[in-house]
């Protein structure tokens, strides 16, 4: 997939901008607040329907305007041309069309367009808590498999009414049976899921966390999970907790409790990890996300590279540098307060590239 044209209206700090790409290597460069990250947040609104910064939509509408406008043209990795249009509106529903077409439900496009990002906001994934690295998960799997997100969607469905009647007061015993029941249903799915991704995915991550560190610590990953314990049965776990439940007014277990424990040499890295060792497990994380992506999915993933460089050494960019060059990423969009940074970067590959400047939300196509 590679993203050809996009056109803005109203999309954060930027009241217009048209860009147009080079299918290799695109570059951002500008200080910090200037607006670089708020391109890659409008592809992230394309591929996603919302933004990776966990913002609401009032505040990717510039301010003032009453709805964001974002207009792409991609070529499929088949050879096809597909427009992408989404009217973002503070309090209403968005839209999003394909070639004209409206989506029913947003949830259909979701890996239709499939991405992959590494940010600073996704340090949470290693600080935050468990549902940061559930999100993870969920959104990998979605963009691979459409049985999983289905299942996804039913299993939070009845979850919300499951809290909602906990969480009134209203819940008798014979309809959280019911839904007891229907979460049992469509747990399993997810989590043989989760544990078959997780089981292809270690070994990817390791590999490149070894390419970018030299080899100088060991790291893994660990899924747990509440269907673990009850070997699927978690209806059964459900009625057990159910008084605790009706105290606390929310469903105290389940999958969407589950945790991908993060390891440095046989400890949890958020306990031990420095900020470079953090950065390499991120990176590392986001790159066997994007393999295995581009494995699953019919269309090569874009990769979104934001100001990835800051807090490492330069051992350590230098080995991201020829890791990124010396493979096939597809499109790549990268953001950087250092010009050096990204000239050594499109020297080093000798590929086809576009240089931007943002300041102040415009974008300018920096003659080569």
């Amino acid at each position: 997939m590679v993203l050809n044209r996009l056109h803005l209206i109203n999309f954060k700090s930027i009241a217009t901008a048209t860009c147009t790409f080079s299918p290799k290597v695109n570059c951002f460069i500008g200080l910090n607040g200037m607006g670089k990250t708020n391109m890659l947040d409008a592809l992230h609104y394309l591929s996603f329907t919302k933004s990776h910064l966990s913002i609401t939509d009032t505040l990717a509408v510039r301010r003032g305007e009453e709805s964001a406008v974002l207009d792409a043209s991609y070529l499929s990795d088949h050879g096809d041309e597909r427009h992408l249009l989404l009217q973002i509106r503070p309090g209403a529903r968005k839209i999003l069309k394909r070639n004209r077409k409206e989506y029913g439900k947003l949830s259909e496009h979701i890996g239709a367009f499939p991405l992959v990002i590494v940010s600073p906001q996704d340090y949470q994934l290693i600080l935050g808590g468990s549902d940061e690295r559930r999100r993870f998960l969920d959104r990998q799997l979605s963009q691979q498999d459409s049985v999983y997100m289905a299942a996804l969607t039913q299993y939070h469905k009845v979850l919300e009414q499951r809290n909602t009647l906990l969480k009134n007061q209203q819940a008798s015993s014979s309809v959280l049976d019911i839904l007891d029941l229907q979460l049992e249903q469509v747990s399993p799915i997810l989590y043989e899921k989760r544990c078959q991704f997780v089981e292809l995915f270690i070994p990817l991550f390791q590999q490149y966390y070894t390419e970018i560190s030299g080899g100088r610590e060991s790291v893994s990953l660990a899924y747990a999970s509440t269907l673990e314990a009850t070997e699927g049965h978690i209806a059964e776990l459900l009625r057990e907790v159910r008084e605790r439940d009706r105290i606390l007014g929310h469903t105290s277990v389940g999958l969407h409790k589950d945790d991908l424990q993060m390891l440095l040499d046989d400890e949890l890295i958020r306990r031990v990890g420095s900020e470079g060792q953090n950065k390499t497990f991120l990176i590392s994380l986001k790159f066997a996300q994007y393999t295995l992506l581009s494995e699953t999915n019919p269309e090569r993933p874009i990769l979104l590279l934001d100001d990835i460089f800051d807090k490492l050494d330069a051992e350590r960019v230098g080995r991201i540098i020829r890791l990124v060059g010396g493979r096939d990423f597809g499109q790549i969009f990268i953001t950087d307060t250092n010009r050096e940074h990204l000239d050594e970067l499109v020297h080093g590959w000798g590929t086809d590239y576009q240089l931007f400047e943002v300041s102040d939300g415009e974008i300018r196509q920096i003659p080569q």
